[in-house]
This record gives C-alpha cells, sequence and structure tokens, in this order.
C-alpha cells in the first residue's frame, strides 16, 4: 500500500514523498525528523496505533503538519477518534490516485476534507449532539460554557454571514473544495478562501468540519 501511494505521489511535480513508516512509533519520529507538510496516516499499525501517533503529532507545537487518515473506516469510532484527536482529513483506501493527490494538495493547503462516504456519517453523529466536539487542533469546550475553537455552541444567533459567505457555506455543507466553490460562484480560488475564513471566525470554529456540522444542524446546507 505504502508503495502504491508512493509511486502515484511521486509521480506528480509538486509532491515530494520525504519518507516512510510503518508502525505509529516510526510515523511520529519520521515527523519529528523530517516535519513534512503532510503525513498520510493509517490507523491499525504496529507498537502505536495511527490515533494516537496523530493526537502526539498535533500536540507537537513544533509540528506543523497536516494528518489525513487513510483506511477502511471498518469501525466508526476510528473516524470520530482521530476527528477528535487532529486530524485534517479522511479518505478510503479504495480511493482513487486523483484522489489522494487531490487530498495531499488539499492539506498541505490548509484546508480540511472528508471523503464523499464521510461526511454524511460525521453529520448524522456531531448533529445529535448537544455541543460538537472539537475539531481540528482544538480543544474541549471550556467548563464556563464559552466555546473553544472548533465548537459551536447550539444556542448561539446566527452570525451576521454576508449573502456570498451563506452561499459559501451552503457549498462548504455539501463537502466541496475551495477550487470546487470558486467554480460554482464564478469567482476566484483566494476569494472563496477569504470567505471561508470569514465564516470559520464569526463561527468560532476551527476548520470546515466544524461549519459543516453548523450549516447541516441549522438548515443552511
Amino acid at each position: 500500500m505504502r508503495l502504491g501511494f508512493r509511486m502515484i505521489l511521486e509521480a506528480e511535480q509538486d509532491i515530494v514523498v520525504a519518507g516512510e513508516a510503518s508502525t505509529g512509533v516510526e510515523a511520529v519520529a519520521a515527523a519529528s525528523v523530517l516535519r513534512p507538510d503532510v503525513i498520510c496516516m493509517d490507523v491499525q499499525m504496529p507498537d502505536m496505533d495511527g490515533l494516537d501517533a496523530t493526537r502526539r503529532i498535533v500536540r507537537d507545537s513544533g509540528l506543523e503538519a497536516a494528518v489525513v487518515i487513510v483506511t477502511t473506516f471498518d469501525r466508526d469510532e476510528y473516524l470520530f477518534q482521530a476527528l477528535a484527536a487532529g486530524a485534517s482529513g479522511f479518505l478510503l483506501k479504495n480511493a482513487g490516485p486523483e484522489e489522494l493527490v487531490s487530498a495531499v494538495r488539499v492539506a498541505a493547503a490548509g484546508d480540511a476534507l472528508l471523503a464523499p462516504e464521510v461526511t454524511r456519517r460525521v453529520i448524522e453523529r456531531f448533529a445529535t449532539l448537544e455541543d460538537p466536539p472539537a475539531s481540528g487542533r482544538a480543544g474541549a469546550v471550556p467548563a464556563d460554557g464559552s466555546p473553544a475553537n472548533g465548537c459551536v455552541p447550539v444556542t448561539a444567533a446566527e452570525p451576521a454571514f454576508t449573502e456570498r459567505e451563506r452561499e459559501v457555506l451552503h457549498l462548504l455543507a455539501q463537502a466541496l473544495s475551495n477550487a470546487e466553490i470558486a467554480q460554482r460562484l464564478f469567482i476566484g480560488e483566494a476569494t472563496v478562501k477569504t470567505h471561508v475564513s470569514n465564516v470559520l471566525q464569526k463561527l468560532g470554529a476551527r476548520d470546515r468540519v466544524a461549519a459543516v456540522v453548523y450549516a447541516h444542524r441549522h438548515g443552511l446546507a
């Protein structure tokens, strides 16, 4: 599987495969030495699983690597634990080569991504919770009830979105990338990124996952 990923990624002129690891322990050590932009992480590995490895990498303030979980999602708890651990994306192992390449580029650009097959499961799970759990590198909800990064309180009034921001949020809820949103709205990708940042700031959210959950819970999808 790693050899296949390496061959796919190295065929792209703008991507360099910095290294490989066969266990969670090796992954954490390699991340510290190689300091990659993106890490494609499995869940089930020897010595230390990918969830624990992701937690350690995300907690390391000296690392800015985005972790993309690449797994078969045999068990739902893997998906939600990975999100809570700080993973920036989720991709199924049966995804096509172009999806893998796109996932790496999206994560490197600082965006979060969810495979279409996963989006609905995340929304259905989080939409039933009184307070959505923090996602990305966010922390837990403070004891005083104020929202941490990545959390959107249920009782909060809708932020003062502009009409364009509402359009962008609507498309975010469909799991579209910035490039796809730009194409749909006939605007530049940099403009989309600005609108996404504004939406996240107004929501007090760390990443796109929290914005998607908000949109579905508040009828904006």
